[in-house]
């Protein structure tokens, strides 16, 4: 099956409860060529933060997708593409595992057509996700290409997400990763802040994150990025 993402070399992640740089706004955001808007957060979101962003952005083509913390903050809006709900693969704590998405189905209908999963490798120590999900980052390549299989070949996820949020992570665990997948889609999200950091991933993973960038410095730095991203995919 075609996912939309097989065609995506950049995703914009906006985080609800941040603040865009002063004089921009989510117009500028929509247009800065990213292949996607993937509206999520670790900490203090809600899900009116989440529908301020999304009626910012409805009028735009880029497409938006909701990446829910926690079950209580997913938006039932048709402006939405769809959901990409993390599964931390490395997660100490089982809640992050199957224990939120099963509160999630038990409280919810979920909309299975518009969902689907992203297998996260959390490898930052330090990142709040991290520490949120009691992961193992202590992790070699050997480990992370591990489990990029096992989340593709054992748990049929179509999106593996080798996730350094706060940091530029290791260029060998991200290939190793890549060099695992069949099929699936390898995102990296972490610590890009430029057109070289976008290249030097989008040589060794499919899609390219960026996130505290856009809240840090603006579009103009965000657009960069994208061109990085694509280049980078477009030499490997």
């Amino acid at each position: 099956m075609h996912t939309p993402w097989a065609d995506w070399d950049h995703v914009l992640k906006v985080d609800p409860d941040k603040d865009l740089v002063d004089g921009e706004t989510f117009d500028d955001v929509c247009e800065t060529g990213t292949d996607a808007i993937e509206i999520g957060g670790t900490l203090d979101v809600t899900s009116d933060k989440m529908e301020r962003v999304i009626d910012a952005c409805r009028t735009h083509d880029v497409p938006l997708y909701q990446e829910p913390s926690n079950p209580a903050v997913v938006v039932d809006d048709e402006a939405l593409d769809g959901y990409l709900v993390p599964v931390v693969m490395n997660a100490g704590d089982v809640a992050w595992v199957t224990g939120a998405h099963k509160e999630w189905v038990r409280i919810d209908d979920v909309d299975w057509a518009r969902t689907a999963t992203e297998a996260y490798i959390v490898l930052n120590p330090e990142a709040s996700v991290a520490e949120l999900t009691d992961a193992d980052c202590e992790q070699d390549a050997d480990d992370v290409a591990a489990y990029a299989e096992v989340a593709e070949r054992m748990l049929g996820q179509d999106v593996v997400y080798v996730e350094y949020s706060g940091m530029l992570g290791d260029p060998e665990k991200v290939a190793a990763a890549h060099d695992a997948l069949e099929e699936a889609t390898l995102f990296y999200g972490g610590g890009v802040h430029d057109y070289d950091d976008a290249y030097l991933m989008g040589e060794r993973s499919d899609v390219v994150v960026v996130g505290d960038l856009l809240h840090d410095e603006g579009c103009e730095a965000v657009r960069e990025t994208v061109e990085g991203a694509r280049d980078g995919k477009a030499a490997r």
